[in-house]
């Protein structure tokens, strides 16, 4: 199920906010009939909208294009202070495309964009490897090492975030694989694997440190590689690069299903073992344990792990995304 409003966002040359408007002026009818709420949900596969006559069609067929994304452009439809978006560079032909995760304003590389929002989510959800190439002020110490290789809590992620952002604690997975390319004291230059994706991830993790990102570029993402595409220019997937992606996709959709299949056997199950908790209740009162949450803390005098001089990824890869990396 998906809103209205983003179903015909996807599926059409609209963006978000113009079909809010197309909605709430009536244009829009879903099974004959007006709706004016731009957040009632319908079916992808199976809604029967239009536009003013014009029937929205969901597809399975889906593209998928890699953007060179230069600095200085956001991520985004349209901005407030009318900065300049990917959109003002690419052509009309992806005016409806979806972008796969973000590159902040400063960032640069990297980005798949797709007219499929299940192909959108699937990715964005996943653990896929992305690899970035950043430069960072001064070097890159032993405790940054440690953090890459084995994770890092942070009670409060604001260093390195967005200005506006809110305070507030931040995990950071342990990094697929990292690689010291430069580390000249006053900049360092690395290559970094991840498999996450959270708002301005690096840039808040190296700034934890007092170490601040100068350059950030996307040199991959879950195989599919950036390589000599120019600054600004878009490449279509190869078919290799669609047919593994096409395995994955169908991998993911199988695992939701057999995922939602187990959850609801355990539904019956859990309702059991509610009914006979309730009975010994009743007969032998037990007091309840609050158990305190368990918090991992990072040392900063434990001595990282030998870093290897090839680059790859380490054991926290995980097996299910294998199938999307060349």
């Amino acid at each position: 199920m998906m809103r209205l409003n983003k179903f015909i966002a996807h599926y059409s040359t609209y963006s978000r906010r113009e079909a809010d408007q197309a909605i709430l002026d009536g244009y829009v009818r879903i099974d004959g009939e007006i709706e004016k709420n731009p957040a009632i949900s319908v079916d992808e596969r199976n809604a029967n909208v239009s536009i003013s006559g014009h029937k929205i069609t969901a597809t399975d067929q889906f593209t998928v294009i890699v953007y060179n994304k230069p600095r200085g452009e956001l991520v985004t439809k349209k901005d407030p202070q009318n900065r300049r978006t990917i959109y003002d560079t690419l052509s009309k032909n992806y005016k409806h495309f979806i972008p796969i995760g973000r590159l902040d304003y400063a960032s640069e590389g990297l980005l798949l964009m797709t007219d499929a929002s299940r192909v959108a989510t699937a990715l964005m959800t996943s653990k896929m490897e992305r690899v970035y190439k950043i430069k960072i002020k001064g070097p890159v110490s032993d405790a940054m090492k440690v953090a890459m290789g084995e994770g890092l809590e942070l009670e409060d992620a604001s260093a390195g975030a967005h200005e506006y952002a809110e305070e507030g604690p931040m995990s950071f997975a342990p990094f697929y694989a990292y690689q010291v390319q430069k580390d000249q004291g006053d900049y360092s230059i690395l290559k970094v694997a991840i498999g996450e994706g959270q708002n301005r991830e690096l840039r808040r993790f190296f700034a934890h440190f007092g170490a601040e990102i100068v350059d950030l570029k996307r040199l991959s993402f879950g195989g599919i590689e950036l390589n000599n595409l120019p600054t600004g220019k878009v490449r279509f997937l190869e078919r290799a690069e669609y047919t593994n992606l096409r395995e994955f996709l169908d991998a993911t959709e199988k695992a939701a299903k057999q995922k939602q299949k187990e959850i609801k056997k355990a539904v019956p199950s859990e309702r059991k073992s509610e009914k006979k908790s309730v009975k010994k209740e009743e007969t032998k009162p037990v007091k309840k344990e609050v158990k305190k949450p368990t918090k991992r803390e990072f040392v900063k005098d434990k001595k990282p792990k030998p870093q290897n001089e090839v680059f790859g990824t380490n054991k926290y890869k995980p097996k299910s995304d294998s199938k999307f990396k060349k």
